[in-house]
């Protein structure tokens, strides 16, 4: 079972967080930390599998991570899952992500933290994967942008629907 998926920069800063299991804010701000400092000293060169620590999970758990420009994108997993799955995971994920934004950058995470959410559901529900088909997780976005409407509520009392109110 997948525990957690973290994406982070190279300094730190999260830009995805998403806990399987219920786990309180300051021990999520812990390990993600703690997560960040076990990986972002390793080279590009070594294996992207490392075991967890005693806040992480312990000797059960295992940190699978890609490192893709400026951004690790890490799953916590325990020992029933393949190391080599979450890695096709993840590059699943990423290529999702790629797919949807056109050429993905940091600032899509920021920007559209909702869609990138929407994605991580299609492919990992409650911990489990659920979908692999990079055609249906496409397919299943189209879907949800075509579904989702304007707030027209708030187009209508915008800051220019009140400027032109008052030039009138």
């Amino acid at each position: 079972m997948i525990k957690a998926v973290l994406i982070f920069n190279q300094l730190g800063k999260p830009r995805l967080v998403q806990f399987y299991e219920p786990v309180s804010t300051p021990v999520q701000q812990a390990i993600l930390r703690e997560i960040h400092s076990l990986v972002s000293k390793r080279a590009d060169t070594l294996c992207n599998f490392l075991e967890g620590t005693r806040s992480i999970g312990g000797a059960d758990a295992r940190i699978v991570y890609r490192h893709y420009a400026t951004l690790y994108f890490v799953f916590v997993a325990d020992q029933s899952e393949s190391e080599l799955g979450i890695l096709d995971v993840i590059q699943l994920f990423v290529e999702s992500l790629d797919r949807v934004f056109e050429n993905v950058c940091e600032l899509d995470l920021i920007f559209h933290f909702d869609e990138v959410h929407y994605i991580l559901s299609e492919v990992v529900s409650a911990g489990m994967v659920v979908e692999t088909s990079l055609v249906e997780i496409g397919r299943a976005v189209d879907e949800a942008r075509r579904h989702a409407k304007p707030d027209s509520d708030y187009a209508r009392t915008g800051f220019y629907s009140l400027r032109r109110g008052f030039v009138q």
